[in-house]
């Protein structure tokens, strides 16, 4: 080819695109958009900190709460694949959650990176599939009986072990890592929940579980399939490489353990969830495989476990920074054990407080729920756009394309939940005369549990084993952030603490304290 035709094409080429993109940028609202890579590079620079850093580009919006990007700056992908629609508008998320929900499904890139390790379970599959699994779970999880297996499992787990390491950590002065605890704890409750099966891993000696440490190495692993383009994991797992050979040996040890659970289950049915889906049928009449129901499960003790570990975790992290709401829990908890124990203080800590003491915990369910608005187990989700929609606030968002509701960032708006909306604030979540729980009017500001047709099955239980194990551990003890220890996020869909927390564990003289007035803030501590 002349030479002179080939520059003048490459000319022609270079500014159509250059024109391309230009009309491009102008539509976008988000953070800065760079030929051919997009947003990637901001993306990149501030992976260390996703969450504040999507925080700040929403509030550069104003009051709009609701911004466009596009990952990759390409012709026939800007505004498919590559585009991502962030919004905090509550009125958009209802729209996303509910008013249009079969229009978000989660999507073939969702599915694809976890049918590996959750298959067609309830949360990774959409359509017929999910809403059978979904109407069955629901007439599980509605039970009173299930949450008082949930109840027996969580203060068996609290009294004989935790209590225990607890107790011995005190004594000797010693660190622990309370996260690491917690999320042994949590594991071990929704394992036995689940399969009716113990796995024992929070113990004195907190030695390795292999099934716990196989089901961790494949979260992991399968998480990184959604950080990175489908093509580099499909050829990773294609030869056997990396994170996929990990993901392969673990999944291997996972199925191995839950066959023999379900096994025994068949042979030994018990309360658990395993032998209550046992005794139903799917959705052509047939008794679950043994397959499905492996994968059924292990949808549910994902849920279950970091999902409140984490959340406690930051519980704890925030009590140790607000004496005071400390102090307004410990009186709460006493006034109740004074009803259902009498005065004699002693008795209140003989046995974790039982299902229906713990149910009468309201400041400290306020705040439990104030501690996800600020730190979200779960700190955003994203859907699929299956065909081309306009959300409330007027936002166009094209078929094929992504749109992401940050809830971490939600919280930090001030539009959304006012000027005080940084503070830990549990009174926010009671009423006017503050003896009742009142979650806000505008439901779908708050949806650390999801919202709408997929909202959490297990709400209810969270809260019932969060508020059994933080009145458990506030009872007999109060925490202090180990000096110079450093608490940050983790970038992961869970929203863990990085360093984990270690705390040093005191005992608490409830004779000689009034509430826990006693209880000082920790020092040394950070979050970032």
């Amino acid at each position: 080819m002349d030479t002179s035709l080939l520059f003048i094409l490459v000319t022609l080429t270079l500014s159509a695109y250059l024109i391309w993109f230009y009309l491009l940028a102008r539509t976008l609202s988000g953070p800065r958009v760079w030929p051919l890579v997009g947003s990637l590079p901001g993306l990149i620079a501030n992976r260390s900190r996703i969450h504040d850093w999507i925080t700040e580009n929403v509030q550069l919006t104003g009051g709009s709460v609701t911004y466009q990007t596009s990952i990759l700056a390409l012709p026939f992908i800007a505004r498919r694949q590559g585009f991502y629609t962030v919004t905090c508008n509550p009125k958009n998320i209802e729209h996303i959650l509910r008013t249009r929900f079969d229009n978000y499904p989660k999507g073939p890139t969702w599915q694809a990176a976890f049918h590996d390790l959750l298959g067609q379970g309830i949360f990774n599959s959409d359509g017929e599939t999910w809403l059978y699994q979904r109407k069955t779970a629901a007439l599980e999880f509605t039970t009173r009986t299930l949450r008082q297996a949930m109840a027996r499992w969580v203060n068996r787990t609290i009294k004989f072990r935790f209590w225990p390491i607890l107790s011995k950590a005190a004594m000797d002065q010693s660190p622990v890592d309370l996260q690491d605890l917690l999320l042994r704890l949590t594991f071990d409750n929704i394992c036995g929940l689940t399969f009716g099966k113990d796995p024992e891993t929070l113990s004195p000696e907190l030695s390795d579980n292999s099934f716990a440490v196989a089901f961790d190495s494949a979260t992991e692993a399968t998480l990184q399939r959604l950080i990175y383009p489908s093509l580099i994991w499909k050829v990773k797992k294609a030869l056997g490489m990396g994170s996929e050979w990990r993901l392969k040996e673990s999944l291997r040890i996972v199925e191995s353990y839950m066959m023999d659970a379900i096994v025994a289950r068949r042979e030994t049915p018990s309360d658990d969830l395993v032998s209550r889906f046992l005794k139903k049928k799917d959705v052509d009449g047939n008794s679950f495989p043994s397959s499905v129901l492996s994968y059924i499960a292990l949808n549910f003790v994902l849920a279950g476990r970091d999902t409140s570990s984490v959340a406690l975790s930051w519980f704890f992290w925030l009590l140790m920074t607000h004496p005071r709401v400390e102090e307004m829990i410990i009186d709460e908890i006493s006034t109740v054990l004074k009803k259902t124990r009498g005065d004699d203080r002693r008795k209140w800590v003989e046995e974790p407080l039982g299902f229906d003491e713990v149910d009468q915990l309201v400041y400290l369910k306020a705040a439990l729920s104030e501690t996800l608005r600020l730190y979200p187990s779960v700190p955003g989700d994203f859907k699929y756009v299956l065909s081309d929609d306009i959300l409330p606030d007027g936002t166009v968002v094209p078929g094929g394309s992504t749109v992401t509701y940050p809830i971490y960032a939600v919280a930090r708006m001030k539009t959304i939940w006012g000027d005080d909306c940084l503070e830990f604030r549990p009174e926010r979540w009671l009423s006017s005369d503050g003896d009742r729980y009142e979650p806000p009017k505008e439901s779908y500001k708050y949806v650390a549990f999801n919202a709408g047709p997929r909202v959490c099955l297990g709400k209810d239980l969270a809260y019932l084993q969060m508020k059994s194990v933080a009145a458990a551990v506030l009872l007999r003890h109060r925490m202090s952030l180990v000096p110079g220890h450093r608490v940050q996020q983790k970038m992961s869909l869970t929203l863990f603490m990085k360093n984990g927390l270690r705390v040093y564990v005191h005992q608490r003289n409830l004779e000689g304290e009034s509430g826990g007035s006693k209880s000082s803030p920790a020092t040394g501590g950070s979050c970032g």
